[in-house]
C-alpha cells in the first residue's frame, strides 16, 4: 500500500478508483470488512481501492482542550489498514483551513480532482465539509453531477447484538476485557514507544524490565498482563530478535509498593535476561489482564507475586 502525505504526491488514476474516507481508529473488524469488500470490488474493475484519513483526530483541532484518546497511533493505523487490501492511503493533515471547506469543495477536491472516483464508500452517519453540512444525500446527488457512484454501507456486527465499533472497543479496553476488545479489533490491542531508562530496580529483584517511553495507543485498564513484545526498529546497541514476538509479562500503572508517583508501561520479558533494548522501538500485544495494580507493602511480597503473575503468563500466553 502506497501512503502519501500531500495531495502533490497522488499520482494519477487513469482506470478511476474506489476510494472511501475516514478516522479509523483501531481499524476494527467494521472497517476491516468493509474495506476488505471495496478493494475486492475494485480489483474486479481494474480499478485502485484508496482510502482519506486524518491527522490529528478532528476532534483535537475543533476542541484540543479535550483532546480523543485514541485507541492505536498512526503508524499502526497505516499498518492495520494496509492488511485490508488497499492500494493507497492519502493521510490529510486536518486543519482548521481545511475543515473551512464546503461539501462541494471537499468532493471535487479529493474525490474528483485527486482521485477520479468511480465509486466513493461510507456509511450511512458520514459527514464532510464546513460544519459538517454534507451527508449522504449531499454526496449521492454529488456523485450524480460528477459521475461516481455513491454506496452507503451498513453496519457490521460479526453476529453481535451490537455493531463493532471503535467506542465498543474503548469501552472493552478500559474495562481490561483484552479478549473482549480483542474480538472487536480483529486483533491483540496494541501499545508503541521507545524503550526508554527507567530506575533499574526491577534488575536488582531479579525483574529487568523494559520501560516504555512516548507510548502509542490508548493506556488500558490499569494492571498486570499476558502480552508479547516484539522489536520493530532496532538501534546500533540493540540485543534481541528483530520481529519476533517474545512472551512478556507487562505492568501498567503505578507501582504503589515502590511509591511510583507515575503511570509507567513495562514489560518483562520472560527467559531472556540477555535482552539490552535501549533506544528501540518496540510494540506490545495485550492478551489478557490478570489483575490490578496493588499495594504488597513490601518488596518481598511483591516479589512472591511477581512469580505469580509470570507464571500465569506463561500458561496464558502457551495456550
Amino acid at each position: 500500500m502506497e501512503t502519501w502525505r500531500e495531495l502533490s504526491a497522488l499520482p494519477t488514476f487513469p482506470s478511476g478508483t474506489f476510494v472511501t474516507l475516514g478516522n479509523f481508529d483501531g481499524v476494527h473488524q467494521g472497517h476491516q470488512a468493509v474495506l476488505k469488500a471495496m478493494a475486492a470490488e475494485a480489483h474486479a474493475e481494474g480499478r485502485k481501492a484508496v482510502a482519506i484519513t486524518f491527522f490529528p483526530h478532528p476532534k483535537a483541532v475543533h476542541d484540543p482542550a479535550h483532546p480523543p484518546e485514541l485507541i492505536m497511533g498512526l503508524e499502526d493505523r497505516i499498518s492495520a489498514l494496509a492488511e485490508t487490501g488497499l492500494d493507497g492511503l492519502l493521510v490529510v493533515e486536518y486543519t482548521l483551513e481545511f475543515a473551512s471547506q464546503t461539501p462541494e469543495e471537499f468532493v471535487q477536491n479529493y474525490f474528483v480532482d485527486a482521485f477520479n472516483a468511480a465509486r466513493v464508500v461510507v456509511g450511512r452517519d458520514a459527514r464532510f465539509g464546513r460544519g459538517n453540512a454534507g451527508d449522504v444525500e449531499t454526496l449521492a446527488a454529488l456523485g450524480r453531477q460528477h459521475g461516481f457512484e455513491t454506496e452507503i454501507v451498513a453496519d457490521a456486527s460479526g453476529g453481535h447484538a451490537r455493531r463493532w465499533s471503535s467506542t465498543w472497543a474503548r469501552e472493552l479496553l478500559e474495562a481490561g476485557d483484552m479478549r473482549g476488545a480483542a474480538d472487536v479489533l480483529g486483533r491483540p490491542h496494541r501499545l508503541r514507544g521507545i524503550v526508554v531508562d527507567g530506575d533499574k530496580r526491577g534488575r536488582t529483584i531479579g525483574f529487568p524490565t523494559a520501560n516504555l517511553g512516548g507510548v502509542q495507543g490508548l493506556i488500558p485498564r490499569h494492571g498486570v498482563y499476558a502480552a508479547t513484545l516484539t522489536v520493530l526498529e532496532p538501534v546500533s546497541t540493540t540485543v534481541a530478535p528483530v520481529g519476533v514476538a517474545l512472551p512478556a509479562a507487562v505492568s501498567i500503572g503505578l507501582n504503589y509498593t515502590v511509591g511510583g508517583d507515575e503511570v509507567r508501561v513495562e514489560a518483562f520479558v520472560l527467559d531472556r535476561d540477555d535482552l539490552d533494548l535501549y533506544g528501540a522501538t518496540v510494540v506490545l500485544e495485550l492478551v489478557d489482564w490478570r489483575r490490578p495494580m496493588l499495594d504488597f507493602g513490601s518488596l518481598e511480597a511483591m516479589m512472591v507475586e511477581l512469580d505469580h503473575d509470570v507464571a500465569w503468563t506463561r500458561e496464558v500466553l502457551s495456550a
